[in-house]
C-alpha cells in the first residue's frame, strides 16, 4: 500500500497532552487566524456532505460477505445432524459454531457460546444476569449492592450507555499505550466490594486502538479485590481486525485468569458484526466452562436457543471462504488500511508532521477507529466548525461518561465507512477546522 512506511508499527507512548503556552493577540496571532478563517470559508463554501460519525464497515466489505446470503440451499435444513428448522439444538449454539468462534478466542468448544446478532446483546444479558443473581461467587444479586463498574477513558460510548442505563456507577481509569491504568484500577478494587467489574476493549481499543500488554493483563487477572466476585468483561470487538502485516497480539484472558487462581474471572465478548454483516453477525462469549454453564441456565429460561440457521450460513461461509476467516480479515484490511493511511496523511499534510502543535494523534495497528487529540480545549468547537462545513464527525466528549470530556480535547475519527476519496477530503477538512479551533482559542475568542 503506498504510504504504507509512515504508519506507526510499534507500541508506543500515549502522547502527552499539550497545552498551548499562552494567548496571544500580538499580529503574527492576528494573521494565523486571518488565514485559518480563510481557509475555513474556503472549506466551507465546497459544500460537503460527509460522515466520519459511526464505526461502521463500509459496502465494499460487506459485498466480501454477500455469497453467505444464498449459501443454503432448499435441500441444506440439517447441519451438525440438528434440524436447521425446529427448536431443539441446544442454547449454546450449534457444535461447529463453537468450535470456529472458539478457535477464534483461543479457547476449547465448552468454553464458548454462540448466540445472536450483537456482542452488546450479550453483554446486556451477562450483566443482567449478574445484577438479578449475582455471578458464581456472588453472595446475591449486584443490584442490591449499588453496584460500580470500572471502565478505560477515552473509551467506548455504548459500553457508558449501557452499564449506566442498567444503574451501575461508572470509575474512570486512563487507557494507556499498554492497556488499562492497572495502578489505578488495583487502587479502586482494593478496599471498596461494591466494585464488582472492568469493562474495556483489550485489542485495538476504541478510540485510541490499543492493546493490552501480557504483563498488564495478568495482572488484572489476579489482582486482590475486596469484591470476591470481582469480574473481567473484556469486550474483544476488534481481536482480529488487524490492518498490517506487523500486528498486537491479543491476550487470553479465560487461560490467564485460571492459572491465576480465579477461574470464573473473565468473559471474553466478541461477534462477527465488523466481519461478515453489521446487521446479521453473531455474537458469541468465553469464559470457564462452569461460567458457561451459568450463562446457559439463564438463557434457557427465556429462549429455546440462538438463530442455528444463521449460524450455519457463517460456518459453511467461513468455512468455504479462502484462507478462512483470517482471509477474509486480510480482504477487509486491503479495504480500511488505505483510508486509516488516509487520516495520517491528510493530518500530517494539513497541520504538520505531529501535528504542529495542534493536535496529536495515534497509528494503531488494528482495530476502526483513531483517537485525535487536540493541543487546546478546542474539541467541542472542533465538532461545531466541521458540522456547519457538512464534515459529520462523532461528538466531543463521547468517549468519557456522560459525553464530558474533562480536557475538551478527544476526537475519535471512523474512517471505516466513507470512500477512500471522501476520507481524504473530510480529514483535510477537519485539520482546517481544527487550526481554527486553535487559532480562535489563542486570539481569545472562545
Amino acid at each position: 500500500m503506498k504510504g504504507r512506511a509512515a504508519v506507526e508499527t510499534t507500541r508506543l507512548p500515549r502522547p502527552a497532552r499539550l497545552r498551548y503556552p499562552g494567548r496571544m493577540t500580538s499580529p503574527t496571532a492576528q494573521d494565523a487566524l486571518a488565514q485559518a478563517q480563510a481557509a475555513y470559508a474556503e472549506l466551507k463554501a465546497r459544500g460537503l456532505k460527509l460522515n466520519l460519525q459511526r464505526g461502521q464497515p463500509a459496502d465494499a466489505d460487506f459485498d466480501l460477505s454477500n455469497p453467505m446470503l444464498g449459501i443454503l440451499g432448499e435441500g441444506d435444513t440439517h447441519f451438525d445432524g440438528l434440524d436447521l428448522r425446529n427448536y431443539p439444538g441446544g442454547i449454546g449454539g450449534l457444535p461447529s459454531a463453537r468450535a470456529m468462534f472458539g478457535a477464534y478466542l483461543d479457547l476449547k468448544p465448552e468454553n464458548v457460546l454462540v448466540w445472536n446478532n450483537s456482542s452488546l446483546e450479550l453483554q446486556g444479558l451477562v450483566l443482567g444476569f449478574a445484577l438479578l443473581h449475582g455471578v458464581r461467587g456472588s453472595e446475591g444479586g449486584w443490584v442490591h449492592q449499588k453496584p460500580k463498574m470500572i471502565v478505560t477513558v477515552p473509551g467506548y460510548d455504548r459500553h457508558f450507555l449501557l452499564l449506566q442505563t442498567m444503574g451501575f456507577e461508572l470509575l474512570t481509569v486512563d487507557m494507556q499505550s499498554d492497556g488499562p491504568d492497572v495502578d489505578a484500577v488495583e487502587k479502586l478494587v482494593a478496599s471498596d466490594p461494591s466494585v464488582k467489574g472492568i469493562l474495556f476493549v483489550p485489542t485495538y481499543s476504541n478510540p485510541g486502538g490499543e492493546t493490552v500488554s501480557e504483563e498488564k493483563a495478568r495482572r488484572l487477572a489476579g489482582l486482590k479485590a475486596a469484591a470476591p466476585d470481582f469480574t473481567i468483561f473484556a469486550d474483544d470487538a476488534y481481536r482480529a481486525h488487524h490492518l498490517f502485516e506487523e500486528r498486537d497480539t491479543p491476550v487470553n484472558f479465560v487461560a490467564l485468569c485460571r492459572d491465576a487462581g480465579h477461574p470464573d474471572r473473565a468473559f471474553v465478548f466478541a461477534s462477527t458484526s465488523k466481519i461478515t454483516f453489521a446487521g446479521a453477525g453473531l455474537g458469541f462469549v468465553g469464559s470457564s466452562e462452569d461460567n458457561i454453564g451459568w450463562l446457559g441456565k439463564y438463557l434457557n429460561a427465556q429462549s429455546i436457543g440462538p438463530n442455528k440457521v444463521e449460524q450455519a450460513r457463517h460456518v459453511k461461509f467461513l468455512q468455504a471462504y479462502e484462507g478462512g476467516l483470517e482471509g477474509l480479515m486480510r480482504d477487509h484490511a486491503k479495504l480500511i488500511a488505505p483510508k486509516f493511511q488516509a487520516v495520517y496523511d491528510a493530518l500530517s499534510a494539513e497541520l504538520g508532521e505531529g501535528g504542529g502543535g495542534y493536535a496529536t494523534w495515534r497509528t494503531p495497528r488494528g482495530g476502526y477507529f483513531i483517537s485525535l487529540d487536540t493541543v487546546d480545549p478546542v474539541a467541542d468547537r472542533v465538532v461545531q466548525l466541521a458540522d456547519e462545513a457538512g464534515i459529520s464527525l462523532t461528538p466531543a466528549g463521547a468517549t468519557y461518561p456522560g459525553g464530558k470530556d474533562p480536557h475538551n480535547a478527544n476526537i475519535r475519527l471512523a474512517p471505516t465507512r466513507p470512500p477512500l476519496e471522501e476520507v481524504e477530503v473530510a480529514m483535510r477538512g477537519v485539520a482546517t477546522c481544527v487550526k481554527l479551533a486553535a487559532e480562535e482559542y489563542r486570539a481569545g475568542q472562545r
